[in-house]
Formats: C-alpha cells, sequence, structure tokens
C-alpha cells in the first residue's frame, strides 16, 4: 500500500508539473499528454470519416475517382485543423501557444523548411486547379504512368513497368510535362508504310482503310483517314491516321492495323519496299573480271 501511494503520489506530482505559463494559464504535463491522445485519436478518426465520406460521395452522385480523391484530401486537411482545435479547446491550452510555435517554425523554415512548405501549398494547389488528378496519364520528360497518389508533400506515379515514382508537388507548377488525359481520353493514332514504287496508290488507299476499319476501339467519328505522305527514296509513303478511345489502347490498336495491313497488301500483291541501293562504278577501261578456284588445303591433291 505505501508503495502504491507513493506512486500514486508521484503521478499526480508528474501530471500536474508546469511546463509552461501562456496568457496566465499553466500548461501542465498532463494537459499536453492528453492533447497528444486526443490529437492521436483525432486523426485517426479524420483519416476515416474523409474516406469514407469520398466512397459515398463517388458511390451516391457518380463523381469520377480523381474529384473524389481531391475531395477526400482536402476534407482531411479540414479535419486536422478542426481536431487541433478542438483538442486545444478541451484541455484548455490557449491559442496563443502557435505565437511559440510559429516562432520555432520561422526559424526551421530559415534553415531549410522552404522545400517542405512549399510542397505542401502546391499539393493544395494541385487539388483545387487539377491540373493533374488520381488516374491520369502523364508524360516526365519521357517516362509515361499513371497518378496514383496526390499527397500533402509529393505525387504517387505508377509507371508500365508497376514501379513507383516519388515526385515533389511543386514539380507540377514549376516545370512542363504532359497531360495525356487533361480533357479526355482521346488520342490520336498512326502507322506509317512504304510501298514499291508501281503500286497502284488508290488500292493502296483503299486497302489501309478497310484495315484500319472495325478495329475495336477505334473511333468512328472522325473516321480514319489515308494519306499519301511522301515519294520516298525507296518507296512510296502512306500514313493511316485514326483516333483511339480509351488511349491506353494506342498500343495494341497500331499493332492490330499493322497486322491487317500485312495481310492485306500480300494478297493484293503489293510489295511492303524495303531499302534499296543502286550502285555505279565508273571504270573507263572496263573491269578485268576473273573466276578461279580457291588454293587447296593440306591433305588436298593437287587437280
Amino acid at each position: 500500500e505505501e508503495r502504491f501511494a507513493a506512486a500514486w503520489a508521484w503521478t499526480k506530482r508528474a501530471w500536474s508539473y508546469e511546463v509552461t505559463v501562456v496568457d496566465d494559464q499553466s500548461i501542465t504535463a498532463g494537459k499536453l499528454f492528453l492533447a497528444l491522445v486526443l490529437l492521436t485519436l483525432g486523426l485517426r478518426l479524420a483519416r476515416l470519416l474523409s474516406s469514407t465520406l469520398s466512397r459515398q460521395v463517388l458511390k451516391r452522385f457518380g463523381v469520377p475517382q480523381s474529384a473524389a480523391s481531391a475531395f477526400e484530401s482536402i476534407t482531411y486537411y479540414v479535419a486536422i485543423v478542426v481536431v487541433v482545435l478542438f483538442a486545444l479547446n478541451t484541455v484548455s491550452i490557449p491559442l496563443t501557444i502557435f505565437t511559440l510555435v510559429g516562432g520555432a517554425l520561422a526559424i526551421g523554415i530559415g534553415f531549410g523548411s522552404q522545400n517542405l512548405v512549399n510542397n505542401f501549398i502546391s499539393g493544395l494547389i494541385l487539388l483545387m486547379e487539377r491540373p493533374i488528378s488520381v488516374g491520369d496519364l502523364v508524360d516526365l520528360d519521357g517516362t509515361l504512368g499513371t497518378i496514383d497518389r496526390i499527397g500533402g508533400r509529393s505525387t504517387r506515379l505508377r509507371t508500365f513497368e508497376n514501379t513507383h515514382i516519388l515526385i515533389p508537388n511543386s514539380f507540377f507548377l514549376e516545370n512542363r510535362f504532359i497531360n495525356w488525359t487533361l480533357s479526355d481520353d482521346v488520342i490520336r493514332g498512326r502507322v506509317r508504310v512504304g510501298v514499291a514504287y508501281g503500286s497502284p496508290t488508290r488500292e493502296v488507299e483503299k486497302l489501309l482503310l478497310q484495315a484500319a476499319d472495325g478495329v475495336p476501339h477505334v473511333e468512328r467519328t472522325p473516321k480514319p483517314w489515308v494519306r499519301f505522305s511522301d515519294f520516298g527514296d525507296n518507296a512510296l509513303v502512306f500514313d493511316v491516321l485514326f483516333y483511339v478511345r480509351p488511349l491506353l489502347n494506342i498500343w495494341t490498336v497500331e499493332t492490330q492495323i499493322r497486322y491487317r495491313i500485312d495481310d492485306l497488301l500480300r494478297e493484293a500483291g503489293i510489295v511492303i519496299a524495303f531499302p534499296q541501293r543502286d550502285i555505279h562504278l565508273d571504270a573507263p577501261g572496263g573491269l578485268d573480271l576473273r573466276i578461279s578456284r580457291a588454293a587447296p588445303g593440306k591433305g588436298e591433291q593437287q587437280a
């Protein structure tokens, strides 16, 4: 009993230990501990609440996944502010304590936290202006991938090799990149083919249109069309142009059209050109051409 009483007395002293005084209000260790517990539980609740609301909004109103993700992030940030204010008010910690925290934060920013604040603010701008959204296909200096998540500090990009790249949010506001799905998911594809000189060009055009017609995911409006592009060094060059939806099918569609072009031209007897070179020899006195047998090797008899 004496040990228990001593332990209880020490706990009470530690709980009521005065850490600092703000606006004539004592900030004790007990208040700080209780505030930390409330913050921990509140942040978990905020995350659960924001994700639940996002799913409900997505399900009930049929909003796009990208908009639901932005709604979830903004709701989470607002909930964090509410949780912090509620925790401080519950344990009677005045808001003026942030003057101390703000001073320390300002010193931290001066020593290298600018990037952290810059990326956080950039993340809020990305969520509000939405130059990129979750699920968008973007091209970053030749690296293609889809936006997997927009966080408070960085954006996660999933490449076609199924690897993840973490990119600071400020990158998307300060650098040039390509967003293939910003306004829609339609892309124009092109397949180039060269046929031998002397081939019937009108027949080639008809066969190329036939090759693009009926391939899945090729848009009917506008229709595919053929362009007689050039008189090349070794071939008559044609381009088949078409629109594909959704754009991630572009490589499959181009492959199928190339297969059909090869089959149709082969059936029509039209040759797909290949590089050819004519060699001209300048020999005014003619060429001395001789044909001789190779010298016999060891063990062979001289004929």
